[in-house]
């Protein structure tokens, strides 16, 4: 099958990586494995060897559902579900607290899919570990911290609810059709931060809208608070720490 671009696929076709992706994957007989875009199957037929209670594979492209059903992987408590990740909720699963996320996200969509499960009302969330795949650009900014041109608003979103651990680069040339950029895998760990998660949103939105501004221009709003609350008026978007953030949020 040839990928769709529409779809932003682009299918891992390396088996060292896929083994090597297999090996950070941890679980046991009592966890539930929730595979986002499991495309043609090649990372779940080894997560169909670990040791589980369930899996569940969400896949948004019919023509692959059918190739999945091919491959006789509908069984042994796999359940294959024909929806599109950015409009299905996972909570519908009845799922339990030990459950893992796994996905090669399309790069068109993957911020949008990471905020999603971030935002989730429920926190800590029904899962204990996320391991992402993204394009090495976001990914770098996901992970980047205070101070640095990368850091920004998706920066702040992911780490102020999960800790947040770079597993390896995924290069291009395992995939097909081979992407112009690399990818980087992700681990993410719910912690157990006290922070207002919408209020957080509208803050970093203000904030990095113009990140050359200082914080008494671009947060001016909210000047008082952060006057009475010892924040330096001077600094910019980029200078303050998720930290800093989060204790706004639940000040305002």
């Amino acid at each position: 099958m040839k990928a769709k671009k529409s779809l932003g696929q682009n299918f891992i076709h390396d088996e060292n990586f896929l083994k090597k992706l297999d090996n950070e994957i941890l679980s046991n007989s009592k966890k539930f494995i929730i595979e986002i875009g499991p495309g043609k199957g090649a990372l779940t037929k080894y997560l169909t060897r670990k040791k589980y209670k369930k899996i569940f594979l969400i896949e948004k492209d019919r023509d692959l559902i059918e190739q999945l059903n091919k491959q006789n992987i509908n069984n042994k408590n796999v359940f294959i579900k024909n929806e599109d990740a950015l409009k299905f909720d996972l909570l519908n699963l009845n799922l339990e607290s030990n459950s893992i996320i796994v996905g090669n996200l399309p790069f068109n969509v993957s911020a949008q899919l990471l905020i999603k499960w971030i935002k989730l009302k429920e926190w800590p969330p029904f899962f204990e570990k996320m391991y992402l795949m993204f394009q090495k650009e976001l990914g770098e900014r996901i992970i980047s911290n205070e101070n640095s041109k990368s850091y920004g608003r998706i920066s702040v979103m992911a780490q102020s609810r999960c800790s947040v651990k770079k597993i390896f680069i995924a290069p291009s040339g395992i995939f097909t059709p081979k992407p112009k950029v690399d990818g980087i895998v992700l681990e993410f760990t719910p912690v157990h931060k006290n922070v207002n998660i919408d209020k957080l949103e509208i803050i970093l939105r203000k904030a990095f809208q113009q990140r050359r501004k200082k914080i008494k221009s671009s947060l001016k709003e909210y000047k008082k608070i952060l006057e009475k609350n010892k924040f330096d008026l001077d600094l910019r978007a980029e200078n303050l720490t998720v930290n800093d953030y989060c204790n706004i949020s639940n000040l305002i």
